[in-house]
């Protein structure tokens, strides 16, 4: 137990630091003790603040970031063009707007169903337009599903998806032998099980959170494996989360949305996002479907109480971001975002083939941007820990997406030409 009046700040190198604050500045409010189960720091933070330690120690060290899956390449102009004409006819009186609806642009929803969901049958009053996938992650998990239903996630999986959990009150007490939380079922997805889970042995839950094309494996799930997954949520009565935030990434025949399987709509919902295919990281645009055919226990639509929480917790994304992604899904630009989203993928096939030329296993690089190497029998924060002070390149320890991921490094492709070609020669030159 800490002191009374204490600020927990967080852990380093394992040591809790405590600052003492005055008795006379604490309320009588306690703390959220979901919050108190939450591990020290969230992953990214966490990767941040090693980064700056690393460059006060080497501070002429030409620092490589292939860590955090932050998109690099300009926005293309028919894009930006589209922003900037929306921005300035703000300052006229013809063209100002002031509040749109909370769901989206209905221009935009339709668009998105067009463009994503042709021939699937989704309709336009089923797209609900966000500021970002890990926004509607939180309001799904937070708001519209609450703490009282079990939930799966895979593993390794993006680190959101339990800590939203943990924080709505879903998760019990986390064990550090396992690295797991009580109550979470964890879906392993490794080499050994092609990166689907075996469905025969996974305990019923009422949500089941799927991400195709993974982060951080760079798996796209089959066309097989997802009706799997359809039939098995089917079976159970449960509700797939669905994130396809990397769909545009898909190259071969994996489905790039949950709707492609018959059946899909009465169980699913589909998260994605205009950040890692339109380089909107820093716009914030997302897009969330919600079926009017998927329905509670009791029969009531979950699509009603989802739009009444997006209109009374939100005032819908900005007007500027969805001119932007309008513009992305006209013919012009989305063809320039296609080129944008090879030039990524040329570099994780470059970065596949430095570590495989190492005799490493190096996975994804293929339908997602990310690579996913196996160093065998190391830590995966040994390994993240070797690489940044030997070559100063950022990666990502496969830890931090689960204890599924011990053992592996997340790269990702997403940089410059140059600094992917610099990095490999460095692995290289680690690694030979």
């Amino acid at each position: 137990m800490f002191p009374s009046c204490s600020l927990l700040l967080g852990t380093l190198r394992g040591i809790s630091i405590i600052v003492p604050l005055p008795s006379s500045s604490c309320t009588g409010v306690p703390r959220n003790v979901n919050m108190e189960k939450l591990q020290t720091g969230y992953l990214f933070p966490e990767i941040g603040m090693r980064e700056s330690e690393h460059t006060q120690k080497y501070p002429h060290a030409r620092l490589i970031r292939l860590g955090i899956g932050d998109t690099t390449e300009p926005i293309p102009d028919i894009i930006t063009s589209a922003m900037a004409e929306h921005v300035y006819a703000l300052s006229t009186v013809k063209g100002y707007r002031g509040y749109g609806a909370e769901q989206g642009n209905m221009e935009l929803r339709m668009a998105i169903a067009e463009t994503f969901y042709r021939n699937l049958g989704v309709k336009g009053n089923e797209v609900f337009v966000s500021d970002g996938a890990q926004c509607d992650i939180s309001r799904l998990q937070q708001l519209l599903l609450g703490s009282n239903v079990s939930m799966a996630v895979q593993d390794p999986s993006f680190p959101a998806y339990i800590d939203c959990g943990v924080i709505v009150g879903r998760a019990g007490n986390f064990q550090e032998k396992t690295g797991t939380y009580d109550n979470i079922v964890y879906m392993k997805c490794g080499p050994e099980n092609n990166f689907f889970p075996d469905l025969s042995t996974t305990s019923r839950t009422d949500i089941i959170f799927f991400c195709s094309p993974n982060n951080p494996t760079g798996y796209a799930a089959s066309r097989q494996q997802l009706q799997q997954l359809v039939d098995f949520a089917k079976a159970n009565g449960s509700m797939i989360i669905y994130d396809s935030a990397y769909a545009a990434y898909v190259t071969d025949d994996s489905p790039r949305s949950i709707f492609e399987i018959p059946g899909a709509k009465e169980v699913a919902i589909e998260i994605s996002s205009f950040s890692k295919f339109a380089g909107f990281t820093g716009v914030r645009l997302g897009w969330t479907v919600v079926p009017e055919e998927l329905l509670y226990s009791n029969g009531f639509p979950v699509m009603k109480d989802y739009n009444r929480i997006v209109c009374t917790c939100f005032n819908g994304a900005s007007s500027v971001a969805q001119a932007g992604g309008l513009a992305c899904l006209s013919k012009e630009g989305y063809q320039a975002l296609t080129t944008v989203v090879d030039y990524y993928k040329g570099n994780a096939e470059i970065l596949v083939d430095a570590f495989s030329s190492l005799g490493l296993k190096a996975y994804g690089g293929k339908n997602a941007p990310y690579v996913w190497v196996h160093f065998p029998g190391m830590s995966s924060w040994d390994v993240f820990n070797e690489i940044l002070e030997k070559t100063h390149i950022v990666t990502i320890p496969g830890r931090g997406f689960g204890p599924g991921g011990e053992g592996y490094v997340r790269v990702s492709g997403f940089g410059h030409r140059e600094r992917i070609l610099e990095a490999s020669m460095r692995l290289k030159n680690l690694y030979k």
